[in-house]
């Protein structure tokens, strides 16, 4: 069984979100995904997510792609979360070209074309000054 792992904060839940998830299930068997924890996401990040990382973990775990869930806590465990969850191929996001790359010593990697134009990050801008939108 090809066991597949992601990682991702998945907060304002959108179309490019969806789109990364069932592609990665497409390519095994079983669908694994490691949500940023909020305090994760402050390191990461510099701000709180909007949806609690309880909330994202219920929005994620409803998809039917999706065969598993997970808190990541640090960017220095993802060798351990792939050893501990078994998995066979690690899929990112494009934008992170390269950077996993030292896992391919532990599984396959994989990265995938983004969703043009949808970004977390725009979406709450946009959401926090609508009068800078270009709509």
């Amino acid at each position: 069984m090809k066991r597949v792992i992601t990682f991702g904060t998945f907060d304002i839940f959108h179309i490019g979100h969806i789109n990364i998830l069932e592609r990665a299930k497409e390519l095994g068997d079983y669908l694994i995904v490691g949500i940023s924890s909020d305090m994760l996401n402050m390191q990461k990040k510099g701000r709180a997510p909007i949806y609690s990382e309880v909330e994202r973990i219920k929005i994620i775990s409803s998809l039917r792609c999706v065969d598993e869930v997970f808190i990541e806590h640090s960017l220095e465990l993802k060798g351990e979360y792939i050893k501990q969850h078994k998995a066979n191929l690690l899929v990112m996001g494009d934008d992170w070209f390269g950077k996993f790359d030292e896992y391919k010593a532990l599984c396959e990697v994989k990265y995938l074309a983004r969703t043009p134009s949808i970004s977390t990050t725009e979406i709450i801008e946009v959401v926090r000054n609508p009068q800078n939108s270009n709509t």
